[in-house]
């Protein structure tokens, strides 16, 4: 089996069902859910952090990485989490050039949350249609004029890019992603295995203001 290769940053301050969602998705993936106990995942995840020690996360979980920015390997999907940590990680340059070169190399780049917010800031948005959570609209189309901030959708997909709205819409996301690489039927034993429902429309599950960004 070719396993495709998940990075997830992890970094103080995320927003813990950002990334656990995601990781849960890819995690138990499998081609034949018949065999679910003696098969892999075709998908291979790794948390990455800028340092080799612990974050805490939003609420106060501890998780250590399996590798950082320096000596992470190539990976075919990356994956950019949100949470109250963004508002600092989006400016730190030991992110941006990590996001900035693996975007380049990998076959998908995507986001949850305001994970948006650390693409956007990279210059890895402009041009394309993307979303985050329905609290930062605004503030996302503020802060990056050649975005076309997406109000309406759970998931922004354009191209081998994908956004995703906030916190549990990362599920979404990354069952968008199982589809993407492993086709409908897969990515419906994978939301069925966690009793989770398929995602059928990709319109956001959260209605907003009329008054809202677009």
């Amino acid at each position: 089996m070719n396993r495709k290769r998940v990075g997830i940053v992890i970094f103080d301050d995320v927003e813990v069902l950002d990334f656990c969602g995601p990781y849960e998705v890819f995690s138990v993936t499998r081609i034949n859910s018949e065999k679910r106990r003696e098969e892999l995942s075709p998908f291979e995840v790794v948390l990455v952090a800028e340092h080799d020690q612990a974050i805490v996360t939003t609420g106060g979980m501890r998780v250590l990485p399996d590798t950082t920015y320096a000596l992470c390997p190539s990976l075919d999907i990356l994956l950019v989490p949100g949470g109250w940590g963004t508002r600092k990680e989006m400016h730190n340059p030991a992110l941006l050039a990590f996001v900035t070169a693996h975007a380049a190399q990998a076959e998908t780049l995507t986001s949850v949350c305001t994970g948006a917010l650390v693409l956007g800031n990279a210059g890895l948005l402009n041009g394309l249609r993307a979303t985050t959570h329905w609290r930062s609209l605004e503030w996302m189309q503020g802060l990056f004029p050649k975005v076309t901030v997406d109000s309406v959708s759970q998931v922004v997909e354009q191209g081998n890019v994908l956004t995703s709205a906030g916190i549990s819409a990362g599920i979404d996301m990354a069952l968008t992603v199982v589809k993407k690489y492993c086709g409908e039927e897969v990515a419906r034993a994978t939301a069925r295995h966690m009793e989770y429902p398929y995602p059928e429309s990709t319109v956001r599950r959260v209605t907003l203001a009329t008054n809202c960004l677009l």
